[in-house]
């Protein structure tokens, strides 16, 4: 189908390569009936989670990212010496600083790279994704590495089974870089904060409003603290009004697209979008059963999936869409230049 580009750009920008990593044990839900009060049929009736992978002892972030990024450099063929730019989304961050994009940049050999680290919980990937983006199209860089990363498992109150269920530990990268002729690679986005929200999911502890103390840390404050039903209300909501505002504003229907990949937090959400989106349900990528919800990974570790179930294909037109703590929304359209 023809496309209307809008804005129109001098250089225009693609996603060239994909890498993704989730540690090998993973947490079931058989595991966690053992732990807390739930069952199995209790999460997935209202989650569609069924296990979700965690990370060793001593292992973290950067670590995860660092394996992730490996795997899109590979692909591509790039060298880290290559990479002038590296942008980490996160919210578990290896410690407040130096940023995890600074020691995946040394643990990548990246030499002569930048980069910082992006704070927007679930919606992370979609918002460094533009970064990434608007570096390439403005020309400053030719080789933007943008990363999406998730230790969960790092400040979850395994006691409390309406967080403890829905979160797992996963990474995923992908290499920004100039579209060749012919090609369209990002489209439009959609972007928005509501901080009225903030105290629906959040982690209180830590910050320079409640410094780490024995208190703090005998208060549990230093764990995902959450109302689910004020997140699961906004989420069904904004996700919608995000992603058809984006496809309205470009012409387009939901039958028009090839694949919408949305951020993995619960499959009824997922599944209300799709169904306002007028998508066929072939055509929306869910694999939260397998994967739970790993925050700023879950976007590109679903493309992963998407791409090995042979459900996303070169030139596809491919929607994104994500809602986070913050509240923080996105929404982005591209064409899969892979």
């Amino acid at each position: 189908m023809s496309l209307t580009l809008r804005p129109k750009q001098a250089r225009r920008a693609k996603i060239s390569a994909l890498g993704t990593y989730v540690p090998p044990r993973t947490l079931t839900n058989a595991d966690l009936e053992k732990m807390v009060e739930t069952s199995d049929q209790w999460i997935v009736e209202r989650t569609g989670i069924r296990e979700r992978h965690l990370v060793e002892k001593g292992q973290a972030t950067s670590d995860m990212a660092v394996e992730a990024a490996r795997k899109c450099l590979a692909e591509r063929g790039v060298t880290p010496e290559e990479v002038e730019a590296i942008l980490v989304a996160t919210v578990t961050p290896d410690m407040m600083f130096p940023s995890t994009a600074c020691l995946v940049q040394n643990k990548l050999g990246a030499k002569g790279a930048w980069g910082f680290d992006l704070s927007a919980a679930c919606s992370g990937f979609v918002y460094a994704l533009q970064m990434g983006t608007k570096l390439v199209e403005s020309g400053a860089h030719s080789k933007v590495l943008v990363i999406g990363a998730d230790t969960m498992s790092s400040i979850i109150d395994y006691t409390d089974r309406a967080t403890c269920i829905l979160f797992g530990d996963g990474a995923g990268a992908v290499l920004i870089e100039p579209a060749s002729e012919g090609e369209v690679g990002m489209v439009d986005y959609v972007h928005e904060i509501d901080g009225s929200g903030a105290c629906s999911l959040y982690m209180p502890g830590g910050g320079s409003l409640h410094p780490s103390s024995a208190e703090t840390v005998a208060k549990k404050m230093h764990y995902v603290h959450q109302d689910g039903q004020a997140v699961y209300k906004y989420a069904v909501r904004k996700m919608a009004e995000a992603t058809e505002k984006v496809l309205e504003r470009n012409g387009l229907k939901g039958t028009d697209l090839g694949c919408f990949i949305p951020h993995q937090a619960n499959k009824r959400i997922i599944l209300s979008t799709a169904e306002r989106l007028g998508m066929p349900t072939e055509r929306v990528i869910i694999n939260i059963d397998r994967y739970g919800n790993t925050t700023a990974g879950t976007i590109p570790i679903a493309m992963q999936t998407a791409r090995e179930e042979g459900r996303l294909k070169k030139e596809d037109l491919v929607l994104i869409a994500s809602v986070g703590a913050g509240f923080t929304v996105g929404a982005a359209l591209l064409r899969w230049e892979i």
